[in-house]
């Protein structure tokens, strides 16, 4: 069984609204994981890879889960999705996709890029929220995911 408090959550979200909404679900968690947010492509990328501003900081972990919006200045979610589960060490983090886009086609282009999740942000707020709760609990609670902290200690090992 997960423990959501000894977890890190990596929410992708340039929408200061979006954020704002997606806190007042992750508020009312009974336990909540370590919660970070990057607000574009790059700076997710960065992140990921411990580079720039990350580079060097030993707080910044591995997430064990990644809410990724599609729609982002620069380096969009499609792309950001793409380069993820490309990467050896990243693949394996559960990417869940938060957008505005019913469009089949970007739900298809997720699913083919590897997404495991797709919701859309529906309103009213009061749908939305109880879907984001169902996921949250799902994600953080009922499945076993893998420890990245194993991932980065074999990133540490081969200097990869």
């Amino acid at each position: 069984m997960n423990d959501p408090s000894q977890m890190a959550l990596l929410v992708v979200e340039d929408s200061e609204a979006d954020y704002a909404a997606f806190l007042r679900v992750y508020k009312h968690l009974d336990q909540q994981p370590t919660l970070f947010r990057c607000r574009d492509g790059e700076d997710t990328l960065e992140f990921l890879h411990h580079l720039g501003k990350y580079q060097g900081n030993a707080e910044i972990p591995r997430p064990n889960l990644i809410l990724l919006d599609l729609n982002l200045p620069g380096t969009d979610g499609r792309e950001v999705l793409g380069q993820i589960k490309q990467d050896y060490y990243l693949k394996a983090i559960p990417v869940v996709i938060l957008t505005t886009s019913n469009n089949s086609l970007d739900i298809k282009e997720c699913y083919t890029k590897g997404a495991n999740s797709y919701l859309i942000k529906a309103l009213p707020f009061s749908k939305f929220a109880h879907a984001l709760e169902v996921l949250l609990e799902y994600w953080l609670k009922v499945i076993v995911l893998p420890d990245t902290k194993l991932q980065e200690g074999k990133e540490k090992e081969t200097g990869v």
